[in-house]
């Protein structure tokens, strides 16, 4: 007896299937469109890998079928190893949509550094003092602590790649 089965891309589309962490802070992309549907986006951009313990900054670019979106905030989005330090599979939520992911391939070039906002520009700074930040913030993306605790109010107005507000001018003493 032959039982047939349709067929599947095999690409699994559970959060669960996709242990790793990326957090998307720039990108340059050009959409194609079909009408008013985008088709097809390509670009490359940069990003901070999460894998278990380790944090990476990764250059990175793409062809998808759907937009690739920066993270808001600390926003991360899970990530799979489709080849090892070379291809990771990202899960794009679809926006709009409750539980829907698409899928989006980027080929990488992992860093020593990682990237971090620095007065509303991007910047880099050596992996291991990024980690101590996330020690010192409870901040571990891959273990489901997705918001980091204690910031102070310049690491805030930066997590959404805003230059920190002025500081206000010194009152001037009254004259007698």
């Amino acid at each position: 007896m032959l039982l047939w089965a349709p067929m599947t891309n095999g690409e699994s589309k559970s959060s669960a299937d996709y242990p790793l962490r990326i957090r998307v802070y720039s990108k340059d992309a050009v959409n194609a469109y079909y009408y008013t549907n985008v088709q097809e986006q390509k670009g490359e951009g940069r990003a901070n890998l999460f894998e278990g313990d380790d944090v990476h900054g990764i250059d990175f670019n793409y062809s998808c079928s759907e937009k690739l979106p920066n993270s808001f905030g600390y926003e991360t989005y899970p990530a799979k190893w489709k080849k090892p330090g070379k291809v990771l599979t990202v899960l794009v939520p679809v926006m709009g949509k409750v539980n829907t992911f698409n899928t989006c391939d980027l080929n990488v070039a992992l860093r020593d550094n990682v990237y971090k906002r620095n007065n509303g520009r991007m910047g880099e700074e050596p992996a291991a003092k990024y980690k101590a930040w996330m020690v010192k913030h409870d901040y571990d993306p891959v273990h489901g602590k997705n918001t980091p605790t204690n910031l102070s109010a310049a690491e805030k107005a930066e997590e959404n790649g805003a230059a920190p507000a002025p500081a206000p001018a010194p009152t001037p003493a009254p004259q007698p």
